[in-house]
């Protein structure tokens, strides 16, 4: 019996599953979202007819992260951001993501921001245009990096370049993406869906058990370095969602300013 889904399309043509977030226009994750991804991930798994995935997203934005627009003076609030226990559940979830099989060709037309980026390095690849915009925002919210993005960030662009973006939470457009290793591919936007299933339908011309074989060698253990780093940054975020300069940082970030932090 096929899933059903509330947050995703799914399509499959050419021995490539197209995933679609549908929460436009800035498709916000919460733990319903990535449970879906991850569950049509595995069925593209489980179908031989599969030999590779886009993930793609309706609106201007690939995932502008968590939904902080709507938080209480103590920093939570009611829907979408998960805060303690449902933020483990969310991870777990997230986890599955990277236990994937088959190659992963991620299309980022716009925003990429905060866990909406840890989502895009979820990818094997990333397709992107000038216009979107890359982020781990998280020290502007007063907050700690997630999604293993700790893991998966310096794996793609280096240590060094890794902490640049997680220090200054800065925003850096497809071009600076793609010259330093966080996308792979440019492209215009109006072609950036094309260019993505492309790429999966020349990977899908290869062998997919040579293909699958050295997909696992080449990222043997990331998973479980996945789940361990997101058990690090959950310990983080659960004291600082906490302090002062978190609620700060959210409402900072909603009046488009920078934070006024006092480290306290």
């Amino acid at each position: 019996m096929a899933a059903s889904y509330t947050s995703i399309g799914v399509t499959t043509a050419d021995a490539v599953t197209i995933i679609e977030i549908q929460r436009p226009p800035n498709n916000f994750f919460d733990t319903v979202l990535i449970r879906e991804i991850a569950t049509a991930f595995d069925a593209a798994d489980a179908d031989p007819a599969v030999r590779a995935v886009v993930l793609a997203a309706q609106g201007k934005a690939f995932c502008a992260g968590a939904n902080f627009a709507n938080r209480r003076e103590d920093g939570t609030e009611e829907g979408s951001v998960p805060v303690g226990g449902p933020v483990r559940h969310l991870y777990k979830e997230a986890v599955r993501l990277f236990r994937t099989k088959k190659p992963i060709v991620a299309a980022v037309q716009g925003p990429a921001i905060g866990g909406g980026l840890g989502l895009a390095c979820v990818a094997d690849f990333r397709v992107t245009c000038a216009e979107a915009r890359f982020s781990a925002n998280f020290t502007r919210l007063g907050f700690h990096p997630g999604f293993g993005l700790t893991c998966t960030l310096p794996r793609l662009v280096g240590q060094q370049q890794a902490a640049l973006l997680f220090y200054t939470g800065r925003r850096i457009g497809g071009e600076e993406a793609v010259r330093i290793g966080l996308a792979d591919l440019l492209v215009p936007a109006e072609a950036l869906r094309a260019a993505a299933t492309a790429l999966a339908v020349e990977i899908a011309q290869s062998s997919p058990l040579g293909v699958q074989a050295t997909r696992e060698t080449m990222r043997r253990g990331l998973a479980d370095a996945i789940e361990q780093a997101t058990e690090r940054e959950l310990v983080e975020q659960d004291w600082l969602r906490k302090t002062e300069d978190f609620r700060e940082g959210i409402k900072a970030t909603a009046e488009r300013r920078l934070g006024n932090f006092q480290g306290r």
